[in-house]
């Protein structure tokens, strides 16, 4: 673990290049793909709403987990800077991509290009947070298990940021390998990451401390996660539907 004093800097930058490399691999890709230009017309919409929604949904669900503190430090500029929430980023990003796609006309579906982008910034984020140790929050509840580690404060604890990077990595192989087959239903490889992550969150959260609890003891990451698929996983379920008549027919 590093020392205290500098976890926030190393924090910072591991999400800076999280970020960086989460774009450089998308604009990789589009090029791939024969994409157009980012900076102009509808795509410049659809990247803007998805950078917006993803930074306005990253502060309410943060907020959401610790409402508790809001009232002690909301007048403090750091408390709107730091304080980061990967479901509340992508489903921020999520809406703020629709919203976009209204406004411009867009109507094809753009999620299944971000999908691995997310899960190369996702584990590069989650080693800035592993680093951090205490400081960040991420980390897991004591355990006895060989693998426990000693964030700093004698207690050995679920890595639970290590848990979410063999989770994304996972998560990368099984969609690469649906990937072929899920192609005919554009959107359906993204619902599908999303969702999975939805409910590994769900799982994983009750490895970590509870800073507040709402009711049946979840955090208010859980319960994001759990309305989020409420709505989302019926979308989904609809594709896959579609996808197995198509195979059938």
């Amino acid at each position: 673990m590093i020392a205290p004093q500098y976890a926030a800097f190393v924090h910072g930058c591991f999400e800076m290049l999280a970020l960086a490399a989460g774009v450089a691999y998308y604009r990789r890709l589009r090029a791939r793909a024969g994409g157009g230009d980012l900076l102009h017309g509808a795509e410049f919409a659809v990247a803007a709403g998805c950078i917006f929604g993803a930074a306005l949904g990253n502060k309410l669900v943060f907020w959401a987990e610790v409402p508790h503190l809001l009232p002690l430090y909301w007048d403090r500029p750091e408390a709107w800077l730091g304080g980061q929430s990967m479901v509340g980023g992508l489903l921020g990003g999520l809406i703020g991509v629709e919203i976009a796609k209204k406004l411009t006309g867009v109507v094809r579906s753009t999620g299944d290009a971000f999908v691995f982008p997310v899960l190369l910034g996702l584990m590069i984020g989650r080693v800035g947070c592993f680093l951090a140790g205490l400081a960040d929050g991420t980390y897991g509840l004591p355990t006895g298990l060989p693998w426990g580690v000693d964030f700093g404060d004698g207690i050995r604890r679920h890595p639970t940021q290590l848990y979410e990077i063999a989770f994304a990595g996972v998560m990368w192989l099984a969609l690469r390998y649906l990937q072929p087959s899920l192609a005919g239903q554009p959107g359906l490889l993204f619902k599908t990451m999303l969702c999975a992550y939805l409910v590994w969150r769900l799982a994983i959260d009750s490895l970590k401390p509870v800073p507040f609890a709402y009711p049946f003891g979840a955090s208010g990451i859980q319960w994001v996660c759990l309305v989020a698929l409420v709505a989302y996983l019926p979308l989904a379920w609809r594709q896959w539907q579609r996808l197995r008549h198509l195979a059938t027919a």
